[in-house]
């Protein structure tokens, strides 16, 4: 039954060269950032042109990007392609995008060392916040950019290179991972430490709200659906409250441990500050495939099917391990996954996004709404130079249906993506 419930999204088979690139040459790149992290990719290039001065990057918060699908089109028309893993790769339980930024810069620098001029910066997915977050602080002069984390933690951002990007592409691409949550989770749970424990009022799964089960979609009352958003925000602000006390319980022990007076205190007293000071708290949030779209197609119509990226049974995963931002920190909830508290949000970043832009949709995503996330997207923006294209019959990497082959989605994308960067960066 798991297996049937259960979708391959997150194990990376989408995201890989679909075929051959005739002379093509990887590179292992691995770099220590600012903050003494060891990052991981791989630079492609083209036979015909082994030192590209335009190169494309790609990179994303968890998924492996080194080879990814759009490369060989553009290693073919004889850009450079560099695949970016981040330090926070295949584990996101305490991802700040704060760090991630100096990862990019990393890379970013690596880049221009080897000579290249122009850098397209590729967000695909969750790429696109990230990289219109690095835009964002790239451009602010140093003493303007971010010196701590939602969480209190500092970010070195002050200290650190950090070369713009000169264009930017988003591929399927969200407006930011806490704005994905603050659709998704369940604000039928009113227990954090009780995922059973349900308001039947809120319960999106439930008939009497409406609720019709797959395949059949669902219309929900416009009351229910004001409501049940509003109480979605009113979850994450109680999660962001639980992960706000966590950090603060830590730092009043590290403030007693640094008191004058602390070795006067009774052993027992110290022992607990300094476990305390120490400790690593670990948070579970439950029931995070709640998303009324999708049941509803018609509060962010497209062409997708029913259900998420992670199950075509929604109603059934949501009470599985596998979801979005199950297991994290509470460091990792503001920085990344609150879409009340994270920095990495299209509408907090986009402003800084001034070069040639292209938004791309997919028309069959089931997480990635023209509404929720292209539109917000080509809002928040500042480009005058910007592109909007929609592929109606896309999936969210632009794959092949389960069981055919041929790439015809992402060979139409790419008959139009590279003459779009050979207009703007000839080689």
């Amino acid at each position: 039954m798991a297996q049937q419930l259960h979708n391959t999204f997150w194990r990376g088979t989408k995201i890989r060269f679909r075929e051959g690139v005739d002379g093509a040459l990887g590179m292992p790149v691995s770099l220590d950032t600012l903050d003494s992290a060891r990052v991981r990719g791989a630079y492609w290039t083209p036979k015909g042109n082994p030192a590209p001065k335009v190169a494309v990057i790609a990179a994303h918060p968890r998924v492996d990007f080194t080879e990814h699908h759009t490369f060989p089109a553009l290693l073919r028309a004889g850009y450079g392609c560099m695949g970016a893993n981040m330090r926070s790769l295949n584990n996101d339980a305490d991802c700040l995008h704060e760090k991630l930024v100096l990862d990019i810069g990393a890379y970013m620098t690596w880049l221009k060392e080897h000579g290249t001029e122009k850098i397209v910066l590729l967000g695909n997915s969750g790429g696109g916040s990230l990289f219109s977050f690095y835009q964002g602080q790239a451009k602010a002069a140093p003493a303007q950019r971010i010196m701590k984390t939602p969480g209190g933690r500092r970010t070195l951002l002050e200290k650190a290179d950090l070369i713009p990007g000169d264009a930017m592409i988003y591929m399927a691409a969200h407006a930011g991972q806490g704005l994905i949550i603050n659709q998704v989770i369940d604000p039928a749970a009113i227990d954090e430490g009780d995922p059973f424990k349900t308001d039947p009022d809120l319960d999106m799964y439930d008939p009497r709200n409406g609720f019709n089960p797959a395949p059949a979609w669902t219309a929900y009352a416009p009351e229910f659906v004001a409501r049940y958003r509003q109480a979605q925000l009113g979850r994450v602000r109680r999660i962001d409250g639980m992960a706000h006390d966590l950090l603060a319980a830590q730092r009043r022990a590290a403030a007693l441990h640094g008191a004058e007076y602390f070795d006067d205190l009774p052993a027992d007293v110290r022992r607990d500050a300094l476990q305390r000071e120490t400790f690593e708290a670990v948070m579970v949030v439950y029931r995070t495939l709640a998303n009324l779209n999708y049941a509803d197609n018609s509060l962010d119509p497209s062409n997708r099917a029913y259900g998420s990226l992670i199950s075509p049974r929604p109603d059934i995963k949501n009470f599985q391990r596998a979801g979005f931002a199950r297991i994290l920190t509470p460091e990792g909830w503001l920085s990344t996954w609150s879409g009340l508290s994270s920095n990495a949000n299209i509408e907090k970043s986009g402003h800084a996004v001034s070069e040639p832009a292209l938004v791309i949709e997919a028309g069959r995503d089931l997480d990635v709404y023209p509404k929720a996330h292209g539109q917000r997207i080509l809002n928040s923006i500042a480009a005058t130079d910007v592109d909007h294209w929609t592929f109606p019959d896309a999936l969210h990497y632009f794959e092949d249906d389960p069981g055919e082959s041929g790439n015809v989605t992402l060979n139409a994308l790419m008959a139009r993506l590279v003459p779009w960067l050979q207009d703007r960066f000839p080689i």
